[in-house]
């Protein structure tokens, strides 16, 4: 289990993370999702131990991460799949791993069919690899303690789309057998389908969390129109409130029905109307981060 509670970290005047807390339960894989700039990143650096919070407190496996004995064994982190040694082949990476780890050499065969790597290929260096190839070794590399925790930060940069569904089934199957997973990623299709649990972060501060399903329910209704002023305005004359969703698109937390009984009266022609749910995670995302994209460049350790 992974818990965070009440974490903030700032850099001179620049706020990462703020009052963030959640917890990632054994048996689901949690999305952790945000714009760029928005805090994973910080917020899993300080669960691993790489940055100090400055308030706040970040277990796995209800001790700091500092206090985990042998902590490869305990929980596998991926945050960087290019911080790994260039001149370095593969199978040297995995086995430094397992000897700082007391682990048998078999071990790392065992890795490297996991992920895919042929023999060929871990004895390249590093620095001969794909992104694809070094986020493979990385996982491989997280997973070599056999941990009962997962944290992976965009870990399908970089893989093809059999890639990506290899590593969906594999963290699918981790979660099954009772591993806790927490996720951070882009791609929200994948996040969609392999995600239990959701947390939504922006500027630093959690904007929504709680189970997929709870979040998609609560969507409410899309809609767009070929007049989305007139749209609008025959929806705040019906009495409902809208935020502006997707491509032109409106959102409301009212039912299609009345939505669709607002645009007859104000005579707007609807070319969408739908339970939201149906739009997917895609556009609860782009709804619940709009006033949180920071384009800015931020400071350095901080950008994520």
């Amino acid at each position: 289990m992974i818990t965070v509670k009440n974490l903030s970290k700032t850099y001179g005047s620049f706020r990462a993370v703020d009052d963030v807390s959640f917890t990632c339960r054994p048996g689901a894989v949690t999305g952790f999702l945000g714009p760029n700039g928005a805090g994973k990143s910080t917020t899993m650096r300080i669960i691993a131990g790489l940055t100090l919070p400055d308030a706040g407190e970040a277990h796995v496996s209800g001790v700091r991460y500092s206090d985990v004995p042998n902590p490869g064994t305990q929980i596998g982190v991926l945050l960087d799949a290019s911080a790994q040694h260039a001149g370095r082949s593969g199978r040297e990476i995995l086995t430094i791993g397992a000897l700082t780890m007391g682990l048998p050499m078999s071990r790392v065969d065992e890795m490297l069919e996991l992920v895919s790597l042929t023999p060929e290929e871990s004895k390249r260096k590093v620095r001969n690899y794909s992104l694809g190839m070094r986020q493979r070794l990385g996982i491989a590399h997280a997973l070599l303690g056999d941990p009962k925790i997962l944290m992976l930060d965009e870990p399908a940069n970089g893989l093809d789309p059999a890639g990506i569904h290899w590593m969906r089934s594999l963290l699918r199957e981790y979660a099954n057998r009772g591993g806790t997973v927490l996720l951070s990623s882009h791609l929200l299709h994948e996040v969609q389908i392999i995600a239990d649990e959701l947390i939504v972060i922006g500027n630093g501060k959690i904007v929504a969390q709680g189970t997929k399903d709870e979040l998609l329910a609560s969507a409410g209704t899309f809609v767009r129109a070929t007049d989305p002023s007139a749209l609008a305005s025959a929806l705040t004359s019906a009495g409902i409130s809208a935020t502006p969703s997707g491509e032109g698109g409106l959102r409301t937390d009212a039912t299609p029905e009345q939505v669709g009984a607002a645009a007859l009266q104000g005579q707007v022609a609807l070319v969408e109307l739908r339970a939201a749910e149906g739009a997917g995670l895609e556009e609860l995302f782009l709804e619940l981060t709009a006033s949180t994209q920071r384009e800015a460049v931020t400071p350095e350790g901080a950008n994520a």
